[in-house]
């Protein structure tokens, strides 16, 4: 059916009404459109007139549709687009890079400071705190004598149970048998380079990675091989390639699903290569599935360990991000390195809580987890995107920004000759804390960056600090804010 004169120009007109609007600031970045029937009745036209002028702003590059959430305004932040860096060399953290780990941990856990990249949600409305309780107090009141006894490696078994049938959903096969509770991720990323690693061997690192790691290596004696990362597509697999054919690395940590700091995810064939590789060279691959489960998208992604023909990814994961931090419990599923990692865990931290274990095993069962991520991957997507509005609107012009695939943290850079040190100690005396991009990495490529995290309540106080983080930024290039 051909579309009459009558019919084109309405919908024509009222994408340019709705243009206008978006250029004047009526919408503005990432602020959702007016729902498809509401906009019909306001400007008395048909829902169908509403859809072909919203698919116009769409092809225009102005709204995006997000599925089950409606049509936004693209903000005007560039995206961070991959250079290709110099050729990595060993590395090991200096005291320097240490000091300013600390420094950043302290001002993070000041009660006084408002943080606006400190990935950890600081409020319960994030968490099912209420549900979580209830379980946890019914569960006592039946078996009083639980927290008597030690949940001894690999760990409660419901628990274990609830783990092996959930990551069917990313793709991965594995038993109750093949998963181990940790105290945390970082505890199961700890075990993981203690089974496979031998003091003074070298580790592959995604450049930038999560800073953690650096004193982690440090302190089992591991250097560091930094692997250039395209802030859109992940992991550079032709420089990766090159390290395990002339064998200069014995182990790799990367995170193919929502990386910390960036947000980006590997594409399929990316993960499928990785996963060849891996097993080719006879090299672990420590996969970090910490974010996994807040991609934006579903069904999700796949993790590299899908593709493991035999057993060279160890995946390591927790619920400290989506569920109860102070829960603290991870899991890992080491593939064929299972025997060395129990015995670890065994002579490390012995037992996870059989009272907190049982709880959130429990927990999952139900159901309740499903429809709490459900909720969270929507609350962090909206958050992301106005968050990348307030700095579109506000950091200095020619501020790029990576787009998130999943979880709540995401990658800036600032133009010129930004410190991002010095802004990280300007800011303090103002009570904001940020984390600067210096640290992500053991080089000098990430001075003018940072991370910031949308896993915050957006009210007035995390909005006025990331505003004026712009405007400091902005005092310290002598370049105007907004981005053309």
């Amino acid at each position: 059916m051909s579309i009459t004169e009558p019919q084109a120009t309405l919908y024509h007109n009222l994408a340019e009404t709705l243009a206008a609007a978006i250029q004047q600031g009526t919408f503005m970045p990432g602020s959702r459109l007016p729902a498809i029937r509401r906009c019909a009745a306001s400007h008395q036209v048909s829902v169908n007139t509403v859809l072909t002028a919203y698919g116009i702003l769409e092809d225009r590059g102005l709204i995006e549709a997000r599925p089950q959430s409606g049509y936004y305004v693209r903000d005007a932040l560039p995206s961070l687009t991959y250079q290709s860096p110099p050729r990595s060399s060993v590395r090991s953290p200096g005291s320097k890079k240490l000091d300013l780990i600390d420094a950043v941990f302290a001002a993070q856990n000041h009660a006084d400071y408002t943080n606006i990249s400190l990935a950890c949600p600081q409020n319960s409305d994030f968490f099912p705190t209420a549900k979580i309780s209830r379980i946890m107090a019914s569960l006592l009141r039946r078996e009083p004598d639980l927290i008597g006894r030690y949940a001894l490696p690999p760990g409660s078994l419901r628990l274990r149970r609830e783990i092996a049938r959930r990551s069917m959903d990313l793709g991965i096969r594995i038993s109750t048998d093949d998963v181990t509770l940790t105290h945390g991720c970082m505890e199961a990323l700890q075990l993981a380079l203690r089974a496979v690693t031998q003091p003074g061997d070298c580790v592959g690192l995604e450049t930038p990675t999560y800073f953690y790691l650096f004193p982690l290596l440090a302190s089992l004696g591991l250097k560091v091989l930094e692997i250039p990362t395209d802030p859109q597509l992940g992991l550079s697999l032709d420089a990766l390639e090159l390290m395990l054919q002339e064998r200069r690395i014995q182990a790799i940590i990367a995170m193919p699903n929502a990386q910390n700091p960036l947000g980006s995810s590997m594409t399929l064939e990316g993960k499928k290569r990785l996963a060849r590789l891996v097993n080719q060279y006879e090299v672990p691959l420590l996969e970090d599935g910490l974010y996994a489960e807040l991609q934006f998208c579903w069904p999700l992604t796949p993790a590299v360990k899908a593709f493991d023909e035999n057993g060279w990814v160890l995946y390591c994961s927790s619920f400290t991000k989506t569920v109860a931090p102070d829960f603290h419990l991870g899991w890992i599923a080491a593939g064929r390195f299972s025997q060395e990692l129990a015995r670890l865990k065994s002579v490390s931290s012995l037992a996870e809580s059989r009272l907190l274990s049982e709880t959130l095993g429990i927990f999952l069962e139900s159901g309740g987890y499903d429809h709490h991520l459900r909720s969270l991957r929507r609350r962090y997507a909206a958050q992301l995107e106005e968050a990348r509005g307030i700095i579109a609107r506000h950091f200095p012009h020619g501020t790029r920004a990576t787009r998130p695939s999943g979880g709540f943290v995401f990658w800036v850079e600032l133009p010129g000759n930004i410190d991002s040190v010095e802004l990280f100690h300007r800011l303090l005396q103002e009570k904001i804390c940020l984390t600067p991009g210096a640290l992500y990495t053991l080089s000098e490529r990430c001075n003018n960056a940072l991370r910031l995290s949308c896993c915050y309540p957006f009210n007035e106080r995390y909005i006025w600090a990331l505003q004026r983080t712009g405007a400091v930024a902005c005092e310290m290039s002598g370049i105007a804010a907004g981005v053309a």
